[in-house]
């Protein structure tokens, strides 16, 4: 474990984040994790990770950071403008930081939480097999926080050195700008949910998001709580959907009307509160083609 990076101001919410706490959800703790894991996945293999391998997820405004020492870094996900000591930097690319230089961020541009992968894989305090930062229990990460100013990030032993400049070119990269969610129709379903325009809420986070817009038909009766999974679209008694995320909980007893492709999560991961979407029908058949594609684009780094 080396120290490679200091904070010097810590962007709006920045955590540690890996690939989540799956195993734990028959005891009642949240996944977590990343909420984009294709940008996750393809930061970590740009620089020769493991998919596994923990990063910096930051949300809405990046984080100022300062090389402790050389280190080959890649940036993915949302466009919040990256720089390195004050010129435009690349994303979906493996870089070189030298000892000294600065790492920051001009302002968004297109989507809501971008990753940050190190060479050897970020460290942190690891809870029930993950490093990932649960906030609601102070968990995981950086001391279970997000990051604060004078902390140091470390990171592991590289497997072997990654060559800087390796990339993920434009037409393989997710399409953010698209907010089209393709949805599979749930146990409960509500036709008027597809097609319609919602917008995601200021209460929204990363457990879920409410969505504002036309009321959907209201449960009539109360139903048995039943296992929850990231994509589910819920139903509230007031016909207000809720679309649940990285930290949703385990069960719930609410509808689902409709359940978010694999596919589709990463651009559901990067909508921000007053962004609009919609949902689009597809086949189980469709889905897995979809998700078949994204892992071939992940398998195309490794090669």
């Amino acid at each position: 474990m080396t120290p490679a990076l200091r904070v010097i101001a810590p962007g709006l919410l920045t955590t540690i984040q890996d690939q989540g706490r799956p195993h734990a959800i028959a005891s009642g703790v949240p996944p977590g994790g990343a909420m984009d894991r294709f940008a996750h996945s393809a930061a970590n293999l740009l620089v020769w990770n493991d998919p596994s391998a923990a990063t910096l997820e930051c949300t809405i405004t990046g984080p100022r950071l300062v090389a402790e020492r050389a280190c080959v870094i890649a940036i993915t996900g949302a466009d919040l403008a990256p720089r390195i000591n004050g010129q435009e930097a690349p994303m979906w690319t493996s870089i070189m930081l030298a000892e000294g230089d600065e790492l920051g961020f001009g302002g968004r541009r297109l989507g809501a939480r971008a990753y940050i992968a190190v060479a050897g894989g970020i460290v942190g305090d690891r809870w029930l097999g993950s490093m990932s930062t649960n906030l609601m229990v102070g968990r995981g990460g950086m001391h279970g926080r997000a990051l604060v100013a004078g902390a140091v990030i470390a990171v592991g032993e590289p497997l072997s050195e990654p060559p800087p400049g390796a990339a993920l070119g434009d037409t393989r990269r997710p399409d953010y700008a698209d907010h089209t969610l393709l949805a599979i129709p749930g146990p409960h379903p509500r036709e008027a949910l597809f097609g319609a325009t919602f917008r995601v809420g200021i209460d929204s986070n990363r457990m879920g998001y409410r969505l504002e817009g036309d009321l959907l038909e209201a449960p009539d009766e109360e139903i048995l709580s039943f296992a929850l999974i990231a994509g589910t679209v819920q139903v509230t008694p007031d016909g207000r959907p809720i679309l649940l995320m990285a930290d949703h909980q385990t069960a719930g007893g609410y509808p689902v009307a409709a359940v978010v492709v694999s596919a589709s999560m990463p651009s559901a991961a990067q909508l921000a509160p007053g962004d609009e979407l919609t949902f689009a029908e597809v086949s189980i058949e469709e889905a897995l083609r979809l998700r078949a594609d994204q892992r071939e684009t992940l398998d195309s780094l490794i090669s």
